[in-house]
Formats: C-alpha cells, sequence, structure tokens
C-alpha cells in the first residue's frame, strides 16, 4: 500500500472548471490522493468590485471541495491593475472571505502570495507581512509563498521571504483583531504609493551565497529593517 501523493487541480475565473480538471479530480479520487485545488478570483475583473469579489471568493472556495473533493483550498485574490495579492482591496477579500468561512466550517484553507517588489528589498516583506498578517488573523490554516516579483521574473525568489511569511505568522498569531487592522492600515500606507516605481530586486544569485545557501550581508540587512518597522508598529518576534 503506497502513501497517498499530492495533488492540485486549478479552477477557472470565475466559478469555472474546465473537463481535463474534471478528469484529473476522477483519477486522483481514485488514487486516494490528497487533493489541493486553486483559485485566484480577480479584483476588478468579472466579478466586480470588492464586496462582489470576496462572494465570488467565499462560492469558489466552497465549490472546490465540492467540485473537485478538495481536502484543502488554495486561495489568492489578486488585483486585476497590478497582478498582486498584497493590495489592500485583495488583502480586503481574502480577509472577509477566510474569515466567514473560518466561522461556520472546518474547512482548511490556504493563501498564495505575490508580492510586487522583488527579493532584497524592505517593499517585498512588507508586502508579505501584510499578507501574512490578514491571513494568520483571518483564521487560514496555511500560507503558500512567496512569488516576489510578480512570480514572472525568472529566479527572483528566495527563501527570504518565505521564512519572514512565517515569522509574521507566527507574531501575530492569537492578536486583537482591532490592533491588527490599525497595523495593517498603516503598513500597507507604507508600500502601496510605489506600486508604479516597486523595485524588482535582486536574483538569488545576486543576494545569496550559492555554495551554501546562505542569504547576503545586504539582505540580511534588508530584513532587520523591515523587521524593526514591523517593531515600530507593534509586531513582535
Amino acid at each position: 500500500m503506497r502513501a497517498s501523493d499530492s495533488h492540485e487541480v486549478s479552477q477557472l475565473n470565475e466559478l469555472k472548471i474546465d473537463v481535463g480538471a474534471l478528469s484529473f479530480v476522477a483519477h486522483y479520487v481514485l488514487a486516494g490522493d490528497i487533493i489541493m485545488c486553486e483559485q485566484m478570483p480577480i479584483l476588478g475583473g468579472y466579478a466586480g468590485g470588492l464586496e462582489e469579489t470576496t462572494i465570488v471568493d467565499v462560492a469558489t472556495t466552497l465549490n472546490a471541495f465540492l467540485m473537485t473533493q478538495a481536502h484543502w483550498h488554495l486561495d489568492g485574490p489578486i488585483h486585476v491593475r497590478w497582478g498582486i495579492t498584497t493590495a489592500r482591496e485583495v488583502l480586503a477579500v481574502a480577509g472577509h472571505c477566510a474569515r466567514a468561512i473560518e466561522e461556520n466550517t472546518h474547512l482548511l484553507l490556504g493563501n498564495q502570495y505575490y508580492t510586487l517588489a522583488g527579493p532584497c528589498t524592505v517593499m517585498c516583506l512588507l508586502e508579505t507581512a501584510a499578507q501574512s498578517i490578514t491571513d494568520t488573523a483571518s483564521g487560514r490554516e496555511l500560507v503558500s509563498g512567496v512569488a516576489s516579483a510578480k512570480g514572472v521574473a525568472t529566479n527572483y525568489t528566495t527563501a527570504m521571504e518565505a521564512r519572514f511569511m512565517g515569522e509574521v505568522a507566527h507574531a501575530v498569531a492569537g492578536m486583537d483583531l482591532e490592533k491588527v487592522n490599525g497595523i495593517l492600515d498603516e503598513l500597507v500606507g507604507m508600500y502601496e504609493t510605489q506600486y508604479k516605481t516597486a523595485p524588482k530586486g535582486k536574483t538569488f544569485n545576486e543576494c545569496y551565497d550559492l555554495v551554501r545557501l546562505t542569504p547576503s550581508d545586504e539582505y540580511m540587512q534588508v530584513y532587520k529593517e523591515a523587521w524593526g518597522i514591523l517593531n515600530k508598529l507593534g509586531l513582535k518576534y
């Protein structure tokens, strides 16, 4: 008897799925595999604005467990203009969606991360922090990231962003929601004015020692600077 494999199936936008995906689902179910279903509702697309996209996000999440028999759902509300999951509006979508489902079910929820800025930049880490705070405070069980530089630039992702994501999640766990909202409002305000000039950052080769696979001194300083900002906002780790 082999251990169950884990497989992914993706829904289409919005609230659609293709026949090919259903064929894969049938195979995974018969094989007894663990299924992760992902979907990224688009704010500003077919769904509309914040409220409408939130409703679609909730429906899509619930549909994942019904249509694909998923064991857990990987969300990722994304902004139609910026192509990121860290904008103020999509953070609100993700937060409200997760909170509503967590309050009424025992379903496992995750969220994927797409920042505008790239590795070795304070902006990238602040974006990551904002989403990690949102996900943790709204009750998501899993975080999945980070696809830095919008996830489209080759070699622009490192383990430091993922570590920051995890540390922030630990730091905010159990925090009062009113305090969380205050921190988020200030934090998002620090980077949302930089969308048009967001730094692409550095490649993995440029900010890591390729022999020891450790971050550069420069990235360590950037990391400390980002944590310093969070400390001043009231987040301790």
